[in-house]
């Protein structure tokens, strides 16, 4: 079914008497707008919950709160809600309260590897820099449900300035990621701000922001946003979007106003039972995002946070899923699948295993349709002594830019070199000038 504008008017309408068009298109305006409970749920629909079902429903809100845009709850389609993909990522359910053995408060040790308030410091070379905590809609399959619903969920500056000093005290970080939450929940005017601010350190070489407006909320990705942004490149952008269906001409157009702006973009989806894991959907998600201009970045293995037990897959179905992309797409519509590794282990890449054999002088591989070939290896192999001492290596280790260099007519064309004129050698006239001097 599709979802048309008029559908979208019709819950703009039961939300708030008199929304006009304008309003709907109106990012703010979702957000004052949220649906919170249940009987809006209902009211917004156009369908009725048992009372069984709203007692669960309810008592599940207690624990884990909700929170959905009305242009996300207006994908839904009623007619066959309980199987619908938006529906499931959106409302809670009573699966939710079930928490397992494995299931842990914070997997990833977020918490525990934050050498500075609002920093996760894991990797060597980056850190997360959490700027917020509040999120246009809370996702149920979320790794963070341990911070939904906070309410002093915005870092003052002062908070924030604890992390750039971190940043700016600690030379290896040259890549720094905003996380939330939502980076995108916060002003135009604030987020500038932490952006000029690590631009200011001279180490910190690339700032990425993981958002999902552009999936839940596209109307954020104003045109007054986007011109900021483009103000701080190097910036990266990386969205989440699960299901094809998501990708409407509202998000398409979010994603166009980024790509434009010459911000490139990436994608991280999680593997959802009952959602995508469907090698069939993963791999149309895959190639609508590749047609709006969006790598495929990560494809996640659900995380091990309390409630999330119903949306895990084995991680069989992952190797699956990678086996019906690779070969059967383009390349750069295949991403990487990683278990993000429990204790804060980081994400581990897991993938479908290509080679078959390996002897003394061959590698036997088999390809995306099962055919077997081998890859002969050199005979032999005289590899760079390295005994760490950079200085007496034989390599040419010069890893700064190369200088571009020009001759003859070619230098006086150039607009990057000064030189406005060539003399000859052995030239009278300049020898009669260095004479005199």
């Amino acid at each position: 079914m599709k979802i048309f504008t008029d559908h979208q008017r019709e819950v703009a309408r039961s939300l708030q008497d008199g929304a006009s068009r304008s309003d709907w298109t109106d990012w703010k305006w979702h957000v004052r707008n949220t649906v919170r409970n249940v009987d809006e749920v209902e009211k917004v629909l156009g369908i009725t919950f048992s009372s069984t079902d709203k007692r669960l429903f309810n008592l599940t809100l207690q624990k884990f709160p909700m929170a959905v845009t009305p242009y996300y709850l207006s994908l839904i389609d009623p007619d066959d809600y309980r199987n619908d993909p938006v529906f499931m990522q959106a409302f809670p359910s009573s699966e939710e309260l079930n928490i397992e053995r494995a299931d842990m408060v914070d997997p990833l040790h977020e918490d525990e590897d934050s050498p500075a308030p609002g920093i996760t410091h894991r990797y060597p070379d980056r850190v997360l820099f959490h700027v917020s905590n509040l999120c246009s809609m809370y996702c149920r399959h979320c790794t963070r449900k341990r911070k939904v619903g906070d309410k002093d969920s915005v870092p003052d500056k002062q908070t924030l300035e604890q992390g750039i000093e971190y940043i700016r005290n600690t030379p290896q970080v040259r890549d720094v990621l905003l996380s939330g939450g939502d980076p995108l929940m916060l002003s135009d005017e604030r987020l500038d701000w932490i952006l000029t601010r690590l631009r200011e350190i001279e180490h910190v070489e690339v700032v990425r922001i993981g958002t999902r407006m552009p999936v839940v909320l596209p109307y954020r990705i104003t045109d007054s946003l986007v011109s900021m942004l483009r103000k701080h490149h190097p910036l990266w952008i990386n969205t989440h979007f699960n299901h094809p269906r998501e990708l409407t001409q509202s998000s398409r157009q979010a994603l166009q106003r980024l790509a434009d702006a010459g911000i490139p973009l990436g994608n991280q989806s999680v593997l959802l039972a009952g959602v995508n894991d469907c090698p069939r959907l993963i791999k149309k998600l895959n190639q609508k995002l590749v047609q709006n201009r969006v790598r495929p970045y990560y494809l996640y293995q659900c995380d091990l946070s309390e409630g999330l037990t119903h949306f895990r897959t084995p991680v069989s179905k992952g190797i699956e899923i990678l086996e019906s992309l690779r070969g059967h797409t383009s390349g750069y519509a295949v991403p990487t699948y990683v278990v993000d590794a429990p204790g804060g282990g980081g994400k581990i890449p897991v993938s479908p295993n290509y080679i078959v054999s390996w002897g003394t002088n061959k590698v036997i591989l088999r390809n995306y349709e099962g055919v077997i070939t081998t890859y002969s290896e050199p005979a032999s192999y005289e590899p760079s002594y390295c005994d760490r001492n950079c200085d007496s290596c034989n390599l040419q280790l010069k890893e700064d830019d190369a200088v571009e260099k020009a001759i003859g007519i070619e230098k006086l064309l150039s607009d990057w070199d000064d030189t406005t004129c060539l003399t000859p050698e052995n030239n009278e006239r300049m020898e009669r000038r260095d004479d005199a001097a």
